[in-house]
């Protein structure tokens, strides 16, 4: 059995442990670091709750935790108002107190919801996260931002808030269906665009779920590094950790425009990593045949390399885009890959750049 083990420094500092079959060892893990906590409310969604649930609560009952599981429909469409006033209500009547903990087992959505009220229940309450696909694994278990998402746009509500441990098991991701297991691996593909070029090579030779999952240790250990030192150095996204927004402003306009139902997170960073790197060649900031590179490992993996969007929901979600402030925008381009150049340009000047590119609808 495969251990790995990464601690950051943020909050109050916690691990990340990379563990096969970790899941039926949650209880010992989580009693080792929540030595006070007798409650455990468990976030989970229809997709994961029926698979893995029973497991996880085995797991802590046996150590003695007094355990609920609160469901939600899977999808980003629970990442709502409504749903956290539901887990408010939820959390009170199971009497939870500031000695006890909240568990999110699930994707993105599920702990991006679960920090959120665990952040604010209470005014705080522990958390543990157990991410269950690749790009949660990957990105939004660690780091500590919590968010829902307003009609005007994604993760517009949230706060800074860090786990007391994640827990990571690489075995959860063969019940992942092939779609979510690519959808995360583009933000596998942005750590090795904006931090370890050797990375971006490695994957680059291992164009399917096969060849990945033979790396799968390597592969989160790698991402989890590399996101650890960036949210070590700047918590609370001032400085260093915008590099983790590569493809994302661009791909939040996707997300906006399809209404979150027809582009995944990971789909949308995928086109967006790629057009935003063909915007950097054009003001020869990115190195020339850039946005070729990243489209040609992100293809073999099923993930669009280009999305066509409305101007209207290009400029009103770099003009809402919480990465931004009064008149201009950071853009996160490559000067090479394993190399990142923040350009700070006014809005307007972006919006009169990209309509210029193709993929615009007028």
């Amino acid at each position: 059995m495969e251990t790995k083990t990464l601690h950051v420094e943020a909050g109050s500092g916690y691990d990340i442990i990379i563990e096969p079959g970790v899941l039926d060892r949650a209880g010992e893990h989580i009693k080792n670091v929540l030595v006070r906590a007798k409650k455990l409310f468990v976030l989970t969604d229809s997709n994961v709750g029926p698979i893995y649930g029973p497991r996880l609560v085995a797991s802590l009952e046996t150590r003695g935790f007094m355990v609920r599981t609160h469901v939600i429909p899977a999808g980003e469409t629970s990442k709502c108002a409504a749903s956290l006033l539901e887990l408010w209500s939820a959390m009170a009547s199971f009497g939870i107190t500031r000695s006890d903990a909240v568990v999110a087992l699930g994707g993105g959505v599920v702990g991006d919801l679960a920090g959120l009220a665990a952040s604010t229940i209470l005014r705080g309450v522990d958390l543990v996260q157990i991410p269950t696909t690749l790009l949660s694994q990957v990105d939004s278990s660690v780091g500590g931002k919590t968010a829902i998402d307003l009609p005007e746009g994604k993760n517009l509500v949230g706060t800074f808030y860090q786990p007391k441990l994640v827990l990571m098991d690489p075995e959860v991701l063969s019940t992942l269906p092939d779609a979510d297991f690519m959808s995360g691996m583009a933000e596998v593909v942005k750590y090795g665009c904006i931090w370890d070029a050797e990375f971006f090579r490695f994957l680059a030779s291992r164009p399917t779920r096969a060849a990945l999952m033979a790396g799968i240790t390597h592969i989160l250990y790698t991402c989890c590094d590399i996101k650890r030192q960036v949210v070590n150095a700047d918590e609370h996204d001032t400085g260093l950790r915008m590099i983790l927004n590569f493809g994302h402003t661009l791909g939040h306009a996707y997300e906006l425009a399809g209404d979150y139902r027809v582009w995944t997170h990971g789909q949308a960073v995928a086109a967006g990593m790629v057009a935003i790197s063909k915007l950097g060649e054009r003001l020869s900031v990115t190195e020339p045949g850039t946005a070729e590179k990243i489209a040609s490992v992100l293809a073999p993996l099923g993930l669009p390399t280009n999305i066509e969007c409305d101007l209207e929901h290009m400029e009103r979600a770099i003009g809402v885009d919480k990465k931004s402030s009064g008149d201009s925008v950071t853009l996160i381009l490559l000067e090479k890959l394993g190399t990142v150049r923040p350009l700070r340009l006014p809005k307007a000047d972006v919006a009169d750049l990209l309509r210029d590119m193709p993929g615009w609808r007028p």
